[in-house]
């Protein structure tokens, strides 16, 4: 076979005169590019956004005739190192239409670059379901699953992504177009690989299709006249090593009512898997899943103060669904053959998903569950299933005669397991990852003793297809090198896997030389190490779902860009510091990257591996900007928005003048010009007089009150009326309360913009401030959310002083403090609540608290997912209306729009503003509705 490697030429212009749109040969794409979910680094030359299928025929033309390379990426979900590639990276999200559902057939005719949930909305009207569900169904790909024949928690019920193709019209490395279904297949291609099954018939039978999960190398079993000669069905799993999946058809599966939810807890995770052959005995079939998970998961769910329902007792779960009118009766012979410590029904639907979403997090809650990083890279292996738990035990044995660590979990029914292992690799050292090489090859050589697969549902990659001859003898070798022939020549097509594999440790991310950047935030979850708390980042992309229930990530659900997402800006930063590609964080592609990033925090609580963009754009702000005299090249709004309390205070004796002047046509649109404020915006106004001075007039009391008030900036100098709420809605219960009249600005705003050594000092005063106030025992309370995750949050990042961690546990929201001190409840029955819980309360926070208050008291309560989009200072500068104005549209307006007569409850004030500005709608922060209804 030929193997060609593309030549200097200027690779964007040939691909944009063969028509090509999407384009895209920046520092930035490739960038963005070079990795997917796995542990490797390959960068490309081009990256294209083909939106016709015409274009993507046009890019397999042109690789054709220039010898360059394609690779084929869905949501880059990879964890194998099979959607990266040197040459053309060709990203088929836009390619994403349902052309049909045939609801009596059971069919979906989609274009591959259909999201998997995207499929399951548009079935679901009928009854139906797409059978295989993937932990990344919210982002992947229907091309990307069958590129690696995708499997997931349901494939033990429904199938794998093959068992499931009806027909596939698909682009050969060689340029013919073919379409397979179940009818006889004719054509060049065909007729060349029928040849080559035909002639090894004996040899196809006895070593390919033996179990399920047996998916390593190429699945030549579908050749076989008794498997019907599928075509089609061959191409799955082949990770655009051959072919390039056009349009797909898919079979649908009803969705059945009546599911259930059976958790059984053992021991360990070893005991665990003893069990699992019994469960698929006692009920034949009828099993849809059988999922395993391990206690140290759930465990770090609850650290970081997620939600979990009870679980029974033990050290491992095994979660066994099913459903249909006698499921009752299939839970109770699942009860009796699991031979279980202890077991727990779960038939709440809202529970069941909540273990379902732990469970869909694994990857990157089994990658924290260590002491130290865990990696993808063995990650999901299989075995028949009745050696599951003789498998487990001697994969533990493997990994402790290799020194390492890792977090078991997986499709425990079909004998998969997944696992993310601390291998001891060190930036900048390529011999460490010579720990990892011997323990793959360990593993696979006790994978053959038990006819088991190198992977069980992610393909081989790069991570497993140099390990393919120690699965399979030289004879099947030869036959997939005799396929890859008749596939791709001119070896184009994704090169490096399966076929002529590249090295499982060239090109790995972890060795590369890494950057010390000293950082001027504490980082205090990655010790100070801004090169760790980036390559948090593995890639799992919970970020790029194109819906969401959660807050990550507003700006890509607002342009659908990769640079967007968090996971593309943790990429771009790994690549400045790795310095190569991207040279360092003033580099103007991390500047792009990070333009559009809202500091909304919500990474922060829903990436499962721990990301906090809004901590690493403060941090690449302070980098590029605070060693240049007078921050030389800082936007404007740096400089008045990004030091609005400092502002707001100077000001506050000529707020009404100020209000005022600011009416005046000339004089505002002068005024938002200086500050960098696009025109499309309104100015808050400031308030006539504030909290501290309106709350010293009204009150005259001495000595210890009942609760304190801490009046932020923005109450105190705009949103006064939340105070003022607050304090009402209090006495009236009988308590004493007081502001704080001390200064103590969190900082919050100099934080964002990346003042940050203003913002330390501002910090460091302000935890002083406050922190006798928290330790006297007496509640302190925040009212705007923002401000107060900021003292929860950035202060221990920002100040080193031992009163940063008292201020930062002991301050209260307004929910909090009703809670705590189980204040009487105003009547809400039958008013209905709209609510936008402020980003960093959702991140930092919580909101569960105001929620459990409002439902108490008899409000109908729509909790509004994702962000406002104004997000501080964001929404109002110059270049971000536009997305400003789409982020809201994702979630908030439409929430808005369809409740017309409800409160619309909005704590923070850029929530409220956001609001004003676009719906024109009161709002009231919590405080204030209690206080309506004394």
């Amino acid at each position: 076979m030929r193997r060609v490697t593309a030549v200097a030429l200027d690779l964007a212009a040939e691909l944009r005169g063969r028509g090509i749109s999407g384009v895209d040969d920046s520092t930035l794409a490739r960038a963005l590019y070079s990795s997917d979910a796995s542990l490797y680094r390959v960068v490309p030359q081009v990256v294209v956004k083909p939106r016709h299928t015409d274009e993507l025929l046009a890019v397999h033309d042109a690789s054709r005739a220039l010898g360059v390379p394609v690779t084929l990426r869905g949501a880059g979900t990879s964890i194998a190192g099979n959607a990266v590639g040197p040459g053309i990276v060709v990203d088929t999200r836009l390619l994403g239409t349902v052309l049909e559902i045939d609801p009596e057939a059971r069919t979906a005719r989609v274009e591959p670059g259909l999201v998997h949930a995207d499929l399951q909305r548009a079935a679901a009207p009928y009854g139906l379901r797409f059978g295989p569900d993937p932990s990344t169904h919210p982002r992947c790909t229907i091309g990307g699953m069958i590129g690696n024949n995708a499997c997931g928690s349901r494939a033990l019920g429904y199938g794998r992504t093959v068992d499931n193709i009806e027909a596939l019209t698909v682009v050969w490395g060689t340029g013919e177009v073919a379409t397979y279904d179940a009818s006889a297949p004719s054509g060049q291609a065909a007729g060349a690989l029928l040849g080559i099954a035909d002639a090894d018939l004996a040899h196809l039978r006895t070593e390919f299709g033996r179990f399920g999960r047996q998916v390593s190398g190429y699945s030549l079993e579908h050749l076989l006249p008794e498997k019907g000669r599928r075509i089609d069905r061959f191409l799955a799993g082949t990770e655009g090593t051959l072919a390039t999946v056009l349009e797909a058809t898919v079979r649908l599966v009803a969705d059945e009512p009546g599911r259930l939810l059976l958790v059984l807890g053992y021991p360990t995770m070893h005991e665990a898997a003893d069990a699992v052959p019994a469960l698929l005995a006692a009920v034949p079939g009828r099993l849809i899943a059988c999922e395993g998970m391990d206690a140290r998961i759930v465990e770090l769910v609850r650290a970081r103060g997620g939600a979990v329902p009870d679980l029974p007792r033990g050290g491992g779960w095994l979660m066994a669904e099913v459903a249909g009118p006698d499921a009752p009766d299939l839970v109770e012979r699942l009860r009796a053959a699991g031979g279980a410590l202890d077991e727990r029904l779960v038939a709440d639907t809202a529970e069941a998903a909540t273990l379902w979403r732990i469970r869909e997090d694994g990857a990157g809650l089994a990658g924290r569950s260590l002491p130290t990083p865990a990696h993808s890279g063995w990650e999901d292996a299989a075995v028949p299933p009745e050696h599951l738990g003789a498998w487990l035990r001697d994969f533990d044995d493997i990994l402790a005669g290799h020194g390492l660590q890792g977090v078991p979990y997986g499709h425990f029914g079909d004998g998969c397991i997944h696992c993310r292992i601390d291998f001891p690799f060190a930036a900048g050292d390529p011999a460490s990852a010579q720990v990892f090489r011997e323990f793959m090859t360990a593993c696979a050589h006790r994978l053959r003793d038990y006819g088991g697969s190198l992977s069980g549902e992610h393909g081989d990659g790069r991570v497993r297809s140099e390990l393919l001859p120690l699965m399979y003898d030289e004879h099947s070798i030869a036959l997939f090198g005799a396929v890859k022939d008749v596939g791709d020549p001119d070896g184009l097509m994704n090169p490096g896997n399966i076929v002529d594999p590249a090295s499982i440790t060239s090109d790995l991310r972890p060795v590369r030389p890494r950057a010390t950047v000293r950082s001027a935030l504490r980082l205090v979850h990655d010790d100070g190490d801004l090169g760790a708390a980036v390559h948090r980042c593995t890639g799992v992309g919970k970020c790029v779902a194109p819906h969401t229930n959660g807050v990550m990530c507003p700006s890509y659900l607002a342009t659908g860009h990769e640079k967007d997402a968090t996971r593309g800006r943790a990429r771009v930063l790994q690549e400045a510091l790795d310095g190569e590609l991207v040279h360092g964080l003033a580099d103007p592609a991390v500047h792009e990257a990070l333009d559009l990033c809202l500091s909304c925090k919500g990474c922060a609580s829903d990436c499962p591996t721990g990301i906090d963009m809004a901590t690493y754009k403060a941090e690449v702000l302070h980098q590029t900007y605070s060693g240049r005299p007078f921050g030389w090249g800082r936007p404007r709004s740096h400089y008045l928005l990004g030091r609005l309390p400092f502002w707001a205070r100077l000001g506050a004796p000529f707020a009404r003048l100020t209000n005022a002047m600011l009416r005046l046509g000339p004089l505002a649109r002068l005024a938002k010009w200086a500050a960098g404020i696009d025109q499309r915006r309104s100015v808050p106004r400031f308030a006539p007089v504030t909290l501290k001075r309106s709350a010293t007039v009204a009150s005259l009391a001495t000595g210890t009150p009942d609760v304190w008030i801490w009046a932020d900036s923005f109450t105190d100098h705009f949103f006064t009326q939340s105070g003022r709420a607050a304090i009402g809605y209090l006495e009236a219960q009988g308590l004493t309360v007081r502001v704080i009249s001390d200064r103590a600005c969190c900082g919050l705003t100099w934080i964002t913009t990346g003042q940050l050594d203003a913002a330390r000092s501002i910090m460091d005063r302000t935890v002083r401030t406050l922190a006798p106030y928290v330790a006297s025992g007496v509640p302190v309370v925040g009212l705007e959310p923002s401000c107060l995750a900021t003292l929860r949050s950035d202060s221990v990042e920002l100040s080193a002083l031992p009163e940063a961690r008292t201020v930062a546990s002991g301050m209260l929201t307004f929910a909090e403090l009703v809670t705590r001190l189980d204040l009487p409840l105003p009547d809400l029955s039958g008013v209905e609540v709209v609510a936008q819980p402020h980003c960093h309360q959702h991140a930092v926070l919580g909101w569960a608290a105001d929620q459990r208050l409002l439902e108490r008291a008899g409000a109908s309560v729509t909790k509004v997912a994702g962000c406002c989009g104004l997000a501080g200072n964001f929404g109002v500068e110059q270049g971000h209306y536009e997305v400003s104005v789409a982020v809201a549209e994702t979630h908030l307006l439409p929430a808005v729009r369809s409740h017309p007569d409800a409160v619309v409850l909005a704590d923070g004030m850029s929530c409220r503003v956001q609001l004003d500005d676009l719906a024109h709608v009161p709002t009231m922060h919590l405080a204030e509705l209690f206080a309506s209804r004394l």
